[in-house]
């Protein structure tokens, strides 16, 4: 069995995540401290009690989200559990990177910090959406995008087969809902986000991100593999990382062609860890050959289920 780590990203978040761990746990006690003790933030009681309008500001929803994957994490490499390769959907690639040693996990705390402050504070005036297309192929979503003539909409997330995200105005989005359905889209879900993410709207904060990423060390590990949200490869020791985290928050996520290369790679178990279960359905999506096994760890009793398993 060859073990690929899958980290989520923002719209995964709810109130009370990572509770129960940090009630049970002291290694999820020690990351939810040390998390608090560097960013000065809550993240326990904005995870655990919210509201749902302060958890889901963008600076706090990556936080929250990272805090509980590296507590989830500590746990299992305490139980003697790791991957070789692993990803994670756009916030949660640092996850990946800081799971694989490219980027401290102190540093890859202060970073995200930073970034959903960015993202938050740098995102153009306007009423923005996104929204996941089910049942429709990329062409397919992209003419779409073309037609809509109420404001700005483009593709952000090739999340799976059959489930891509746009994003753009709210205009946009409600029109591109009608649409897609016209075209024989089987759903169309607007997303607990708040901004016009992995589109060229944000590309001050891509900027303002680049500077700030020049105080860090971020190295490769030929120990362990990270796929890359831009083009669905692997990191390798030639690449410009921190012009491509820059150029993440501005350009598409290729999680699909993510989850191919983790299939390719021999990954044949897929280990989602952290709040909700969106990228265990997307593997189920996929449809891969042969025996796959997908677990998700976002409580103590999933974890303790994947602990027994895994060994």
């Amino acid at each position: 069995m060859k073990i690929g780590f899958l980290f989520p990203g923002q719209g995964s978040q709810s109130i009370g995540m990572g509770k129960d761990l940090y009630e049970n746990y002291e290694e999820a006690r020690e990351i939810y401290d040390l998390v608090e003790k560097l960013t000065g933030v809550n993240v326990k009681s904005i995870s655990f009690d919210g509201p749902e309008e302060v958890l889901n500001e963008t600076k706090n929803t990556q936080l929250a989200i990272l805090t509980q994957s590296l507590a989830i994490l500590n746990i299992l490499k305490k139980n003697g559990i790791e991957a070789d390769i692993s990803a994670g959907l756009s916030l949660g690639e640092y996850t990946a990177l800081i799971n694989a040693d490219f980027i401290t996990i102190e540093d890859g705390i202060k970073i995200v910090k930073t970034r959903g402050e960015l993202m938050q504070s740098l995102v153009p005036n306007g009423r923005w959406k996104m929204a996941a297309i089910l049942g429709l192929d990329e062409a397919t979503v992209r003419s779409i995008c073309n037609k809509v003539k109420s404001g700005f909409v483009v593709p952000a997330n090739f999340n799976t087969i059959g489930q891509i995200v746009v994003s753009g105005d709210e205009s946009a989005i409600n029109e591109i809902e009608a649409i897609a359905k016209e075209q024989g889209a089987k759903k169309v879900m607007i997303l607990n986000t708040a901004g016009p993410f992995h589109t060229e709207k944000l590309v001050e904060s891509s900027k303002a991100l680049k500077e700030e990423l020049k105080k860090y060390e971020i190295k490769f590990n030929n120990n362990k593999k990270v796929i890359k949200n831009l083009d669905g490869k692997c990191y390798t020791e030639n690449d410009d990382f921190k012009e491509l985290l820059a150029k993440h928050i501005i350009n598409p996520v290729r999680f699909t062609d993510v989850l191919k290369t983790m299939y390719d790679e021999g990954v044949d178990c897929f280990v989602e860890i952290g709040p909700g279960k969106t990228l265990a359905g997307f593997v189920k999506r996929m449809k891969f050959d042969g025996d796959i096994k997908i677990i998700n760890i976002n409580s103590v009793d999933s974890l303790n289920a994947a602990i027994t398993t895994l060994r």
